[in-house]
C-alpha cells in the first residue's frame, strides 16, 4: 500500500471509529510509527490527543495492546469511552484491584476469545504472577506507557512501581513500545527512554505553547476564599477545577462553595470509590460547575470546555502545574489559569518532604525552587514554562499572562549580570542558584560560612545588591541563554557559550525585578481580614452595652470582640449580609441584629464609606469532622463520658470542642447530661453568674465563683449551657 492509499485508510478507520476527520498535529505520524511495530516516544500536552495515537492502532492490529495507566479513574474513564465507539463492550477492559473474580474472569475470557483490543492495567497489577502468567499466553500487539513521566524520579508524580515496567515486559513478551507524556523537561524524557530500553525510539515532540491559556499568580492572602468566589460568580456557568493540596482544604472548599450557591463537588482519594466515581460523573455531565480536587483528578479526563482551573496551593513541580493548568480550554477555547501564592505554602511542603530519602529531597526541593522562581518572576510566564520544557519562545510579550499585560519596570543590569557569570566560573561551575547569589551579594549565609566562600576576594562583588535580586538576574540569564542550568547534577549553574561571548563584549541586559509576596498572617478569613475601622468599632461596642442593658444580658454574649471587628471590617448592611459574620449565624442576626445594621449603614452613609465590594462570602463555621459528629451525637443525647472515651478525646478536650461550636454560633443542648451530674442549685449559681459577669472569662470565673466549691468541669459546662441559650 502506497503513502497515499495508507493515509486515505488511516483517515477512513479514524472517521469510522471515533468520528474524526482529520488527525491533530503528530497524530498521525506516530500512529503510522506503532503500526510500523516501531518503539514510539511521544510528548503531548494535555488536549492534544495522546489516546488516539494508541486507541487507533490497538483496533487496527492483531493482538491486545497493554496500555499501562496509573490510577483506576482514568482506566475506568477509558475504558468506558471506548465502549462506546463499539457494539462490544469487550472491546476494551481493565484489570485492577477494583474487580472481584467473577469479573476479573470475565476480563480474560474477552481477551482469549479475541474480543479485547486493549487491556488497561496499573503497573502494580502488571507485575502480579498470576497476570504475568497469563499474559504469556496472550497475542500482545504493543505495550501502550501511559503518563510515563511517572517512571522518572525527576518527574513530577514519580512511581516506583513504573521503573518495573521493562523488566516484567520483557518476562511476558517483549514487543514494541509506545511511552506518552503531556509534561517532561529534557531530562525526565531522557530518563523514562533509558529506563524502558527505548533509546533509539522515534520521538515526536508537540509544542508545550498552549496559546489560548492565560495564566495568572496572585498572592495569597487572607482574603483568597472570598477571591475565588468572586472569580467563579464572575464566570457563572462555566466548568472549573480548583486544586488543593490536602483532602481536608478539598472538602471545606467543596462545603464553601456550597454554602455560596455554586454547584460543586468535592473528589480525593480518601473518598469511597463510589462516591468519588460519581462525583467525577457529575462534573463530566455537568450536573455541577466546579470540581475541588487533590491531584489525583484529571488525568485523562476528557472533558474539553473546561474553562479556569485555579490553584488554591501551588503545585510541588512545574510539570505538574503545567499539566493540570492543561485541563483547562482543551477545545482550544478559553481557559483561565489562576495561582494563588505564599512562600509559607513552600515551607509546608518541604516540610512533608523530610520522612524521604536525601536523594529525593533534594530533588523535590529544586522542583519547588523552579516553581517558587516561576510565581515570584516578573517575566513572560508563557516564555518561562516552555523554556522550562527545552522549547524557544522569543516573541516577547505572549499578551496573555499577568506579567506581560502588566510589565514590571525594566532596569540595567550589565554590571550584575557580568557578575554573576565570573563568579560562577570562579566557583568551577560547582554552584547552584542560591549560593552563587550569595556570593555576588555579598551575603553571609550558611552555605557560604561553610564552604568559606566569604573569603575569596569576589565575595561581595556587587555588595550593594540585593541577593532576591541578583536570583531575578539569573533566572533571566538562563532565559536569555547566558547561563544553564544542569539539571542531570541538582541544579548547578554553568556559563553557555553564549555567556562566555557576553562576558568578552559585553552590552546592555535590562531586567525586571521579581515580584513581592509578603505572607498573609493566619488570621480568620470569616473575621473579615482587611483593616478595622476604629471608629465604627467604638460605636459598635457602645451599641453592644445598650442592647445588652436592654435585653438584661451580658454585653459578650450580644456579640464578642472578634465579630464586632469583623463588622468594623466588611461593613453589613442588612441582616442577610450580617449573619453571615462569623460568630453570628442566622438567629443571632434576627434576635440582636438590626440596631447594629441600621448604624452600620448610617455610618456608611454619613461618612461616604466605600465598601469592600458589593460581594458577601457566606462563610461556613470552623467545624471539623470531629465537631460534626460531636452535634450529631448531642442531638441524640450521647452520653458525654462516652464521647470523651474516643481516641485522641478526654474529658477538658471535649469541653474545647463544644466551646468552639457554641463561638461559632451554633447551639446545642447538653441539659440532659447536666440534669444528671450537677445540682440544680450550683446550676442555678453558676448560670446566675455569668449572667451578670462582665468578661465571660473562665480564669475570672474560676478565681470569683472558688474551686472548692464548684469543679472547673462545672463551669465549663455552664458556660456552654449558658453562652448555647442566652447568645445563639
Amino acid at each position: 500500500m502506497n503513502i497515499n492509499n495508507v493515509k486515505q485508510h488511516l483517515l477512513a478507520e479514524v472517521k469510522k471509529r471515533f468520528g474524526f476527520d482529520t488527525f491533530k498535529g503528530n497524530q498521525e505520524a506516530i500512529i503510522e510509527n506503532v503500526l510500523a511495530e516501531r518503539d514510539t516516544f511521544v510528548l503531548m500536552p494535555t488536549g492534544g490527543g495522546k489516546s488516539l495515537c494508541y486507541q487507533l492502532p490497538a483496533l487496527l492490529m492483531q493482538g491486545t495492546a497493554i496500555v499501562i495507566s496509573p490510577l483506576i479513574a482514568l482506566m475506568k474513564n477509558q475504558v468506558d469511552a471506548m465502549r462506546t465507539y463499539s457494539e462490544e463492550d469487550g472491546i476494551a477492559h481493565f484489570l485492577n484491584s477494583s474487580l472481584n473474580k467473577q469479573a476479573i474472569e470475565q476480563v480474560k475470557a474477552d481477551i482469549v476469545a479475541g474480543k479485547t483490543k486493549l487491556l488497561y492495567v496499573a503497573p502494580e497489577s502488571l507485575t502480579k504472577e498470576e497476570n504475568i502468567e497469563f499474559l504469556k499466553t496472550v497475542k500482545i500487539s504493543f505495550y501502550a506507557v501511559d503518563e510515563a513521566h511517572c517512571i522518572s524520579e525527576w518527574g513530577h508524580d514519580f512511581r516506583p512501581e513504573y521503573r518495573r515496567i521493562r523488566p516484567i515486559i520483557n518476562e511476558i513478551c517483549p514487543r514494541p513500545i509506545i511511552a506518552l507524556t503531556a509534561a517532561a523537561t529534557p531530562k525526565v524524557q531522557h530518563d523514562i527512554q533509558k529506563n524502558l530500553s527505548m533509546t533509539d525510539a522515534q520521538v515526536f515532540k508537540s509544542s508545550f505553547n498552549r496559546e489560548n491559556l492565560y495564566y495568572e499568580v496572585r498572592p495569597k492572602t487572607r482574603d483568597v476564599d472570598r477571591d475565588i468566589i468572586r472569580f467563579i460568580k464572575a464566570n457563572e456557568g462555566k466548568s472549573g477545577i480548583i486544586y488543593c493540596l490536602s483532602r481536608k482544604k478539598v472538602e471545606e472548599m467543596a462545603e464553601l462553595l456550597h454554602e455560596n450557591g455554586i454547584k460543586a463537588k468535592p473528589y480525593h482519594a480518601g473518598m469511597d470509590s463510589a462516591t468519588r466515581s460519581a462525583n467525577q460523573d457529575a462534573f463530566l455531565l455537568e450536573e455541577v460547575d466546579v470540581i475541588v480536587a487533590t491531584i489525583a483528578f484529571g488525568m485523562g479526563i476528557d472533558k474539553p470546555d473546561v474553562r479556569f482551573v485555579i490553584h488554591y496551593d501551588i503545585p510541588k513541580s512545574l510539570e505538574g502545574y503545567y499539566q493540570e493548568t492543561g485541563r483547562a480550554g482543551r477545545d482550544g477555547g478559553e481557559g483561565k489559569c489562576i495561582t494563588f501564592y505564599a512562600k509559607k505554602d513552600l515551607d509546608k511542603l518541604e516540610k512533608f518532604m523530610q520522612s524521604k530519602p536525601l536523594a529525593e529531597q533534594e530533588i523535590g526541593k529544586q522542583l519547588l525552587a523552579e516553581t517558587a522562581g516561576y510565581a515570584e518572576s516578573s517575566m513572560c510566564r508563557r516564555q518561562t514554562l516552555l523554556r522550562y520544557f527545552g522549547e524557544d519562545y522569543d516573541r516577547g510579550n505572549c499578551g496573555s499572562c499577568d506579567n506581560c499585560l502588566h510589565p514590571a519596570k525594566r532596569i540595567e543590569a550589565k554590571e550584575e549580570i557580568c557578575a554573576v557569570l565570573e563568579v560562577i566560573l570562579a566557583l568551577k561551575e560547582r554552584y547552584k542558584i542560591d549560593c552563587v547569589a550569595d556570593v555576588v551579594a555579598g551575603n553571609l549565609s550558611p552555605d557560604v560560612k561553610s564552604f568559606r566562600h566569604d573569603e575569596l576576594d569576589f565575595f561581595g562583588i556587587c555588595r550593594d545588591a540585593d541577593p532576591k535580586f541578583i536570583r531575578a538576574v539569573i533566572r533571566q540569564g538562563i532565559n536569555a541563554r547566558l547561563i544553564d542550568k544542569d539539571i542531570e547534577n541538582y541544579g548547578l549553574l554553568k556559563v553557555t557559550a553564549r555567556g562566555r561571548k557576553f562576558l568578552d563584549n559585553p552590552h546592555s541586559f535590562m531586567v525586571a525585578e521579581d515580584r513581592e509576596f509578603s505572607d498573609a498572617d493566619d488570621v480568620d478569613l470569616a473575621a473579615g481580614g482587611g483593616a478595622v475601622d476604629p471608629a465604627l468599632f467604638s460605636m459598635l461596642k457602645n451599641e453592644r452595652s445598650s442592647v445588652a442593658k436592654r435585653k438584661n444580658l451580658p454585653a459578650y454574649v450580644i456579640f464578642q470582640d472578634p465579630s464586632l471587628e469583623a463588622m468594623a471590617t466588611t461593613y453589613p448592611i442588612t441582616i442577610d449580609e450580617l449573619k453571615l459574620v462569623s460568630g453570628v449565624g442566622e438567629s443571632k442576626a434576627r434576635r440582636y441584629g438590626q440596631p447594629f445594621v441600621d448604624l452600620i449603614k448610617k455610618y456608611v452613609e454619613e461618612n461616604d464609606i466605600e465598601r469592600p465590594d458589593d460581594f458577601r462570602m457566606r462563610t461556613i463555621p470552623s467545624r471539623s469532622n470531629v465537631k460534626i459528629k460531636l452535634i450529631q451525637n448531642i442531638d441524640r443525647k450521647t452520653d458525654l463520658d462516652s464521647l470523651a472515651a474516643s481516641p485522641g478525646m478526654d474529658f477538658d478536650k471535649l469541653l474545647d470542642e463544644l466551646e468552639a461550636i457554641v463561638n461559632s454560633g451554633y447551639k446545642i443542648d447538653i441539659q440532659y447530661y447536666i440534669s444528671e451530674r450537677i445540682d440544680q442549685d450550683i446550676q442555678d449559681e453558676i448560670y446566675d453568674y455569668f449572667l451578670h459577669s462582665e468578661t465571660g472569662d473562665l480564669k475570672q470565673a474560676y478565681n470569683d465563683l472558688g474551686l472548692d466549691d464548684y469543679t472547673e468541669h462545672e463551669i465549663r459546662l455552664m458556660r456552654i449551657k449558658f453562652l448555647s441559650e442566652m447568645g445563639n
